[in-house]
């Protein structure tokens, strides 16, 4: 009989893998109806621009909000998986950005 995985590892159990996290920016400032077709993501207004960021569970759900943008007629301007090693830290992309 084979050892489950945990057994073999016994910090596997904590290790739980994170659901990525994206960020999304689409053209223009949403209004709160249009927020409303994007539970479970955050907003926040940049530039001019809405970025929409939160963990998605698989790249099925991307594709789900990547149709709901498409379907509202918003303008996409970009969509990028943030960095797993940030996540844990907590550092936001400015953040990031200071740092390199």
């Amino acid at each position: 009989m084979r050892a489950h995985p945990a057994a073999r590892n016994p910090g596997a159990v904590n290790d739980v893998p994170r659901q990525p996290r994206y960020a999304i920016r689409v053209r223009g400032v949403l209004s709160e109806r249009l927020l409303g077709a994007f539970p479970g993501l955050e907003a926040r207004v940049e530039g001019g621009d809405t970025q929409l960021t939160g963990s998605l569970a698989d790249q099925a759900a991307l594709h789900g909000v990547l149709g709901r943008i498409e379907a509202l007629g918003l303008d996409l301007i970009e969509v990028h998986l943030e960095d797993p090693a940030t996540q844990q830290r907590g550092l936001g992309r400015r953040q990031r950005e200071a740092r390199s």
